[in-house]
């Protein structure tokens, strides 16, 4: 008789909702999936219960909801893939980072506590909280000025998005929040901690956004205290948990987890993975020298490599920090699907959205269409791709967009055009990056929305980085990332595998299709990519303080 399938269950918690996903761990068929959306959403002007008010650049969410909303996507996709709940034999976890939560010894969040509901530091906060860039500038400042060696892992700086500064922020604003947490801890590794009952840690979470390593640990507590005289033992006494590779068996599901979720205990659970970083293996790349690009408001790139180099301007090089045996690169770009949504709800011309409508075409697709009739170079236009500020190469988040070239027989379609050629050039800065540190890109993977529907941006990046570029065959592939990862923590003999590279060579199918870049538009594209760099270095690596004043004026 055949050996029945088993299924890995990946639940990829997103800012605004949880998607859980059940795959084959021997077919790789997803046999369901579902989305729930957090009921109160992303959390930036008042507290739950409306008399708390927020400051400035805050945003918090409830905890409560990644619970309630885990449960209902979790029995809505079993529901869905007409199987027994005993046939799940793994859980992965892969969370949007760093999105922080004090917490008491026994995992309760602050926030769900009567005395502390109604203090903004007890709560979530989420990636995109960023009232704590004050904190982040004066950990930045301070380490530059006594040489951390943890600061150049990081391009050499971090942001208000990164576990130190949101820590900070509560020792600074409301210390008896502070002292009341026994443990601060991310998100993803908090449900990890509710679903298997023991607290552990994630290298992936850990390396990225928690300036840890497995060698050099974490900041020295006389740095901690140069922030904050009370700072010095954050580490020893609120950050408990072995730190474990994602894809090692954290722990198992508890009973009464698994009454909760309709699925059977004692199922193994993996260590949990930034989102971003779970798409790795969801767009079938398990090895090293692969860039994978996850495009959608924003874009993240991955590289795995043997190798440990410094990179300027990366969000990190971790071991371990996506895939066990490989060293784990992150660099980014903060707004891409974002600046061609600005272009179209604010920038377009009415008789384009009329013509649009004219043909029964989403605006992108019209606009796409006439753009891809152009040749590289035609418009006469070059943009800057910092519409939302830049992360990599410069972290700076007073960056401003910019296009150079406008005239006026300058038309909507190639505007748009010159804001993906900008999208793509910067993603070639990363490539460029990577490769004057000796870590070579052979080739690129594209996932996420935007690179499954705009073929003409997708050959738009082929063309500018003179490499292939392959479209991951699932649209999901954070949350099949997560499955992949609970099929390794579950092992062969449960009915998972025991290495990622086995995992991802069943579970994730080849790539849709894959770009090849044109020799004529690539050598036009590195003439303009060449004007690009010198815009970039003079207002980013030279401190042009025109975008900076300009910013400046805003508040």
């Amino acid at each position: 008789m055949a050996r029945q399938e088993s299924y890995a269950l990946g639940l990829d918690f997103g800012t605004e909702s949880v998607r859980a996903l059940l795959a084959g761990t021997r077919s790789g068929r997803v046999a369901g999936e579902a989305v729930v959306n957090y009921p109160h959403g992303v959390i930036t002007d008042r507290l739950p219960g409306g008399k708390t008010p927020l400051g400035r650049d805050w945003a918090v969410q409830h905890p409560d909801d990644y619970l309630r909303c885990m449960t209902r996507a979790t029995k809505q996709a079993v529901k869905l893939a007409r199987i027994r709940p005993d046939r799940v034999c793994g859980i992965g976890v892969s969370f949007t980072a760093c999105t922080m939560l004090p917490t008491t010894a026994d995992g309760t969040p602050l926030c769900m506590l009567p005395k502390f509901t109604g203090r903004p530091n007890a709560w979530v906060k989420l990636w995109k909280h960023h009232a704590s860039q004050p904190q982040a500038d004066k950990m930045n400042a301070l380490a530059a000025r006594r040489r951390q060696a943890w600061l150049k892992r990081y391009g050499g700086i971090i942001s208000s998005e990164w576990f130190f500064p949101k820590a900070l922020q509560a020792l600074d604003e409301d210390p008896a929040v502070y002292r009341a947490a026994d443990v601060f801890i991310e998100a993803g590794e908090w449900l990890v901690w509710q679903l298997t009952g023991r607290l552990t840690r994630s290298t992936c979470h850990g390396g990225y956004k928690q300036c840890w390593h497995p060698k050099a640990g974490y900041p020295k507590p006389a740095f901690l205290q140069g922030l904050h005289s009370d700072f010095a033992n954050f580490v020893r006494d609120k950050l408990p948990g072995d730190r474990l590779a994602p894809g090692t068996r954290a722990g198992e599901l508890t009973a009464a987890m698994a009454r909760r979720l309709g699925l059977p205990a004692g199922i193994g659970v993996s260590a949990s993975i930034i989102d971003a970083h779970a798409a790795v293996p969801g767009a079938a790349v398990a090895g090293p020298d692969v860039m994978v690009m996850v495009m959608g408001t924003s874009t993240c790139h991955m590289l795995m490599s043997k190798t440990e180099k410094l990179v300027e301007g990366i969000s990190g090089v971790v071991p371990d920090g996506i895939l066990p045996g490989y060293f784990g690169y992150e660099a980014g770009q903060v707004a891409v699907g974002d600046i061609f949504a600005w272009y179209v709800d604010h920038a377009c011309p009415a008789y384009v959205l009329r013509e649009a409508s004219r043909r029964r075409m989403d605006v992108h697709d019209y606009l796409s269409s006439e753009a891809a009739r152009l040749r590289p170079g035609e418009s006469g236009l070059l943009a800057l791709d910092w519409w939302n500020g830049n992360r990599t190469p410069f972290v700076d988040a007073n960056l401003s967009g910019l296009i150079v070239g406008l005239t006026l027989a300058s038309r909507p379609h190639e505007i748009y055009r010159a804001l993906v050629e900008a999208t793509a050039f910067g993603t070639m800065r990363i490539v460029e990056l990577f490769d004057q540190a000796g870590l070579p890109t052979k080739s690129l993977v594209a996932c996420g929305g935007i690179a499954q529907k705009n073929p003409m941006l997708v050959q738009i990046y082929a063309d500018v980085t003179g490499r292939p570029i392959s479209v991951a065959a699932s649209p999901n592939a954070s949350s099949l990332g997560a499955a992949v990862l609970g099929a390794v923590a579950a092992g062969a003999k449960a009915g998972g595998h025991d290495t990622a590279a086995a995992a991802v060579g069943v579970m994730c199918q080849k790539p849709s299709a894959t770009y090849r870049p044109s020799k004529k538009h690539y050598a036009i594209y590195r003439k303009l990519y060449t004007d690009y760099k010198r815009l970039s270095d003079h207002f980013g690596r030279y401190a042009d303080p025109v975008m900076r004043n300009l910013r400046a004026s805003e508040t």
